[in-house]
């Protein structure tokens, strides 16, 4: 923990908006663009096979029992089957007749130019978050700014997500119809075959336009808490589909109808930090390991066995 004086020693900015805070020096950061091709050439030499550009569009089943995935380019067996498909996974899991409270919000980030070492490392306050870069700039964020675009789930699950509303309503703006390919758009069919083209060859990467609101508002914060770069400009931008639950807290877990199919999704955000241990507890729940700990909170029917829903961190 961080006294007043301790936080304004680590990071100059305007005096007075900041009282105390935390500071995690074991905590690590990577770069995305050098850190998922590094994982994806890792797991390739130890065996795994990455095929890019390919859509699975459903998994297959005889007997009841899971028999593979049913690609774009042809059948995949397998006995166990991993959706991990981010803001996609509740539209595929539904061609399934598998049911989860899943909705999407987009965020937005911007990126400046290189700029004076106000503090190398990871920073966030109630509303603004900032990280320094390899390259010498910082990358922005806001998050009290998110927008969800209303369809036909927003509907079906609106009751599990009233908690989670109530509790962030003001930083959420919505939109009264999703645009074209997104996860919900009223346009998405919700039931095909493994012969007809689906909504994941069609929206091959998921890459919305960024908020302008967001925009404007991390330009005038960035400004707010760090008087010395009112000159800093903002040089890119872009924004992304967060999944999330109505609880804010990830399903890991196997599917209880359907025997081999297992979820991780929902991570709000947060998959690329707590990926890799992610990954690490689903590869052992596939493989019939013990998980090493209580998954009890990411049990795929706390939605649906009459549980309360508690909020855990917001997005």
């Amino acid at each position: 923990m961080l006294s007043k004086d301790e936080i304004y020693a680590e990071i100059p900015g305007k005096p007075g908006k900041w009282v105390g805070g935390m500071v995690t020096p074991s905590d690590g950061r990577a770069e995305p663009w050098v850190a998922v091709p590094a994982i994806g050439r890792a797991a390739e030499r130890n065996g795994a096979v990455i095929v890019e550009d390919c859509a699975v569009r459903t998994l297959e089943f005889e007997g009841g029992k899971l028999t593979g995935a049913v690609t774009e380019k042809g059948m995949i067996k397998a006995d166990r089957v991993l959706i991990a498909a981010g803001a996609w996974s509740s539209l595929f899991a539904q061609n399934l007749g598998v049911s989860m409270p899943q909705l999407c919000v987009r965020a937005t980030v911007a990126a400046t130019k290189a700029a004076p070492d106000l503090f190398n490392g990871d920073a966030a306050d109630g509303t603004f978050a900032f990280r320094k870069r390899v390259d010498g700039g910082y990358t922005l964020a806001v998050s009290d700014i998110h927008d969800h675009y209303i369809g036909k789930d927003s509907f079906r699950h609106l009751f599990k997500w009233l908690p989670a509303i109530k509790a962030s309503f003001k930083g959420i703006t919505f939109g009264m119809n999703a645009p074209k390919n997104y996860p919900d758009a009223w346009s998405h069919k919700r039931r095909w075959t493994g012969d007809e083209v689906t909504p994941f060859e069609t929206c091959r990467v998921l890459n919305p336009d960024p908020s302008p609101r967001a925009l404007k508002r991390i330009q005038e914060r960035l400004v707010d808490r760090f008087p010395q770069l009112k000159d800093l400009q903002l040089e890119e931008s872009w924004a992304g589909m967060i999944d999330a639950m109505p609880d804010f807290v990830p399903i890991m877990d196997e599917v209880p109808t359907q025997q081999g199919v297992f979820i991780a999704t929902g991570f709000s955000g947060h998959g690329f930090g707590i990926g890799p241990a992610a990954g690490r507890v689903m590869a052992d729940m596939l493989m019939g390991k013990p998980a090493g700990y209580d998954l009890t909170r990411f049990r795929y029917s706390r939605f649906s066995d009459g549980s309360k829903i508690e909020l855990g961190p917001f997005i």
